[in-house]
C-alpha cells in the first residue's frame, strides 16, 4: 500500500486577494492541504523557515524576490528525519515570483525523491503555476513529477471539488 506525504509551505498574515489585502489567520496553502488530509488521511509536514518572511505583505516579496535573486536556501525550522516511507508527496506552495517559495528548494535539495512521485499545487492569484513543475523535476532527478494543480488562493476554502478531481486522476483517492 503507498502512504502520502502532504509537505507545505503556507503563509497567513497580510496576503492579497484578487486586487486588496487582507490578513489572515490561515494562509490559503494551508487551507487546502486541509482539504486533502480530510479527503485522504495522508500525513503532514510544514514547510517552516527559522527567520520567516515579513507579516506586511509588500515587505514579504520584496523579500521572497531578494532571496530568489540569490537564490536562496532559507533554513528551515525542522525537516522529517526521512521520506523513505512514502511513495508519493503532494507538494502544496504558493506562487513567489513564478516559482515556489526558496524554502521550498530547500526541502527538496534536503531529499533524495529518485522513485518518488511528486503531485504539486499551488495557490496563486492569478499566476497558476509558473515554472514550479520545471523547477521540481530539475531539483528531484528522478522523481515523477505528475502535472501540478493551480488553486485560486483567494477561493482556497471552496476548492474541495478541483482537489478531490485531481487527487482522484492522481490515484491518491
Amino acid at each position: 500500500m503507498s502512504k502520502t506525504l502532504i509537505a507545505y509551505f503556507s503563509r497567513a498574515d497580510e496576503n492579497y486577494f484578487g486586487g486588496a489585502m487582507r490578513y489572515v489567520k490561515v494562509g490559503n496553502t494551508e487551507i487546502v492541504c486541509g482539504l486533502i488530509k480530510e479527503m485522504t488521511g495522508a500525513d503532514v509536514f510544514r514547510i517552516e523557515m527559522k527567520n520567516p518572511y515579513s507579516p506586511v505583505y509588500m515587505t514579504c516579496i520584496d523579500e521572497a524576490k531578494k532571496d530568489l535573486r540569490a537564490k536562496a536556501r532559507p533554513e528551515l525550522v525542522s525537516v522529517p528525519d526521512s521520506l523513505d516511507g512514502y511513495d508519493t508527496v503532494i507538494l502544496a506552495y504558493p506562487n513567489y515570483w513564478g516559482t515556489m517559495p526558496m524554502a521550498v528548494f530547500t526541502f527538496l535539495e534536503s531529499f533524495d525523491f529518485s522513485g518518488k512521485t511528486i503531485l504539486p499545487l499551488c495557490t496563486n492569484e492569478g499566476s497558476g503555476m509558473g515554472g514550479s513543475e520545471k523547477d521540481i523535476k530539475k531539483a528531484c532527478p528522478g522523481a515523477a513529477v505528475k502535472a501540478g494543480l493551480p488553486i485560486t488562493g483567494s477561493r482556497a476554502a471552496e476548492s474541495g471539488a478541483d482537489v478531490k478531481r485531481w487527487l482522484k486522476a492522481n490515484g491518491i483517492i
